[in-house]
């Protein structure tokens, strides 16, 4: 049995919410069974929904031509997800928001495409109380409405992953050695979620 966790990281740079990203993967992979897998926004071109019901009418992907269409063939392949932003003024990145909105498709062309995968959000600030928890909730929200079930991290992670990068990108984030541990112990919970719902499913 295997299982393949898919780390989304949402920043247009690279720096501490990619390496976060890979931190959290690296924990998701101490579980036996456990594949991984690196997506980034940062560089690809997501223009946001336009809310011109085209996925609803014709009931077929989105009408709108650019690096969206790759990125949610990827996307829906995975069986979990770490969902990863910096915080932008008390939330995710624009790039997140663009791409949630985009899978659309989902909930008026393929319904059950998600259903009963696990996801886990992960938020990165550059002050010590920057947002990090608003920014959580949101990606929670984005994962709910697109029906993934939401995993929070170990007791004292509650919701999910935080982490202070003291704007100094990944030697910054490195140095959070409290914040990192809430990443893995998420990555962790994560993973052992997605194992055990594969094991239901293939049980019956």
């Amino acid at each position: 049995m295997a299982v393949e966790i898919l780390g989304l990281a949402g920043s247009p740079r690279k720096g501490a919410t990619e390496y976060v990203v890979e931190e959290a993967l690296r924990a998701a992979q101490e579980l036996p069974g456990v594949s991984t897998k690196f997506m980034t926004l940062r560089g690809k071109k997501i223009q946001p929904c336009t809310g011109c019901d085209y996925c609803k009418t014709h009931k077929t992907r989105c009408c709108i031509k650019d690096d969206m269409e790759e990125l949610f063939e990827e996307f829906v392949k995975a069986d979990a997800y770490l969902i990863a932003s910096p915080v932008y003024v008390m939330a995710p990145t624009p790039h997140l928001a663009a791409f949630f909105s985009r899978l659309r498709p989902i909930h008026h062309v393929y319904p059950g495409m998600l259903r009963n995968k696990p996801g886990g959000a992960i938020a990165v600030g550059g002050t010590r109380h920057g947002g990090q928890e608003v920014t959580v909730n949101i990606l929670i929200n984005y994962m709910l409405t697109r029906g993934l079930i939401v995993v929070g991290g170990e007791i004292g992670g509650y919701a999910g992953g935080k982490v202070w990068s003291q704007d100094k990108k990944e030697e910054g984030a490195a140095a959070d050695s409290i914040g990192l541990e809430t990443v893995r112990g998420l990555a962790r919970r994560v993973a052992e979620v997605a194992l055990l719902l594969k094991a239901a499913q293939r049980g019956g």
